[in-house]
């Protein structure tokens, strides 16, 4: 049997009005002065996908905790999303496939998420590749499998390789 991984909730409650003043300040004193040239944004740029980011990977407690945000921008949310991973270690060899599970996807939501890699050193991991979604289950109950898998972006912005 695969383990399977679910995310929990990273971002302190106590710290939410906090961060929202602070981004709102930043985003007044950052607002330009003249009109600018209209561009497409990065979010619209990527509509009609979901994209998993690998920020961090750090040593907790005896795993190897990875902290990921995914955002969905289909035109569907989504009742689970899961996707099996490839772990490889420095040398190449798969070392598991484990399940990340990252539960309900709303659609235009991001969320941060964490899993921990039972019994691995952050420093022994050499990649991460997605290999298949593992479930991928519209609001409505449809089979959104394919939009999962075509339509997956990956970024990174950890030490260990990551993508597709």
């Amino acid at each position: 049997m695969k383990p399977i991984l679910t995310a929990r909730a990273t971002f302190p409650r106590d710290l939410a009005p906090a961060l929202c003043a602070g981004a709102l300040l930043l985003a007044t004193l950052a607002a330009p002065v003249a009109p600018a040239q209209a561009q497409p944004t990065q979010a619209a740029a990527a509509e009609g996908q979901v994209t998993l980011e690998l920020k961090a990977a750090a040593d907790a407690g005896g795993a190897c905790q990875l902290t990921l945000v995914v955002t969905n921008t289909l035109e569907t949310g989504l009742k689970r999303a899961a996707w099996q991973v490839a772990v490889f270690d420095k040398a190449g060899t798969v070392q598991g496939l484990p399940i990340l599970d990252f539960g309900t996807l709303l659609p235009g939501k991001t969320r941060v998420v964490q899993f921990a890699l039972p019994d691995r050193d952050c420093g022994g991991i050499g990649r991460i590749v997605v290999n298949d979604v593992a479930e991928c289950t519209g609001q409505d109950g449809s089979d959104q499998r394919m939009a999962c898998l075509t339509g997956l972006a990956t970024r990174n912005r950890s030490d260990i390789e990551f993508g597709l």
